[in-house]
């Protein structure tokens, strides 16, 4: 029983401590049209099926000189959206189409001809997977439910993900292990298979010059 109470107080603080974490934040320099150099990407791994929430806040205005365009993508090729121009706040919902990472894309790229005195953009993006990507004040107004029920409806469902999370980590490893199996069993076949080859080839060698030598009489 403590064991068990101290994996749940375990959980909760770390569910806590992603409750509290910051959007990320950063700057990104302009650059001319075309060059792509400079592209800013950050990378989450997802989940099938899974509600992904991305909101990027771009300072700035247009028409100052600067244009920042965003790109979500995955692994796999699938695309979930290329806003252009972004100024203010930005809100992108998507559903995962595959397990795979996807990745939010930025560049800044100037304009026009004239000269920019301070060239870069500040960016806040905040991502937000599962059950984070919710809106919980919709689910408590739409149930009805009190603030305790629907805190314990979100920890449970991010539980839930983290299990799941864990399972698919479990059956990765259980194929890579197969793999891994497989491989060896192949190469330990081809080595026997190497070494009898030679072996014959040995006494091939032996049975025909023996034969050699006894047709020119030298033994």
């Amino acid at each position: 029983m403590a064991v068990t109470q101290s994996i749940l107080r375990t959980v909760c603080s770390f569910l806590v401590l992603l409750a509290c974490a910051e959007a990320l934040k950063f700057d990104i320099e302009a650059k001319s049209q075309g060059d792509r150099s400079r592209e800013r990407c950050i990378r989450n791994f997802v989940a099938k099926d899974t509600l992904v929430v991305v909101t990027a806040t771009v300072d700035g205005y247009k028409g100052d000189g600067m244009k920042v365009d965003m790109h979500i993508k995955d692994a796999v090729g699938n695309e979930y959206g290329k806003p252009k121009d972004v100024v203010g706040e930005q809100r992108m919902a998507f559903t995962s189409h595959a397990d795979s990472s996807f990745d939010v894309c930025f560049i800044n790229q100037f304009t026009g001809t004239r000269g920019v005195s301070n060239p870069n953009r500040h960016i806040e993006l905040d991502i937000d997977i599962g059950a984070d990507a919710k809106d919980w004040s919709a689910v408590q107004a739409t149930e009805k439910l009190k603030p305790v029920e629907t805190e314990l409806r979100r920890i449970e469902e991010m539980v839930q993900e983290i299990v799941a999370e864990m399972d698919y980590l479990r059956s990765r490893e259980q194929k890579l292990r197969d793999t891994n199996e497989s491989t060896n069993n192949r190469v330990k076949w081809f080595a026997f298979g190497t070494m009898g080859m030679l072996v014959a080839l040995g006494a091939w060698q032996v049975i025909y010059l023996r034969a050699y030598f006894r047709s020119k009489h030298l033994i």
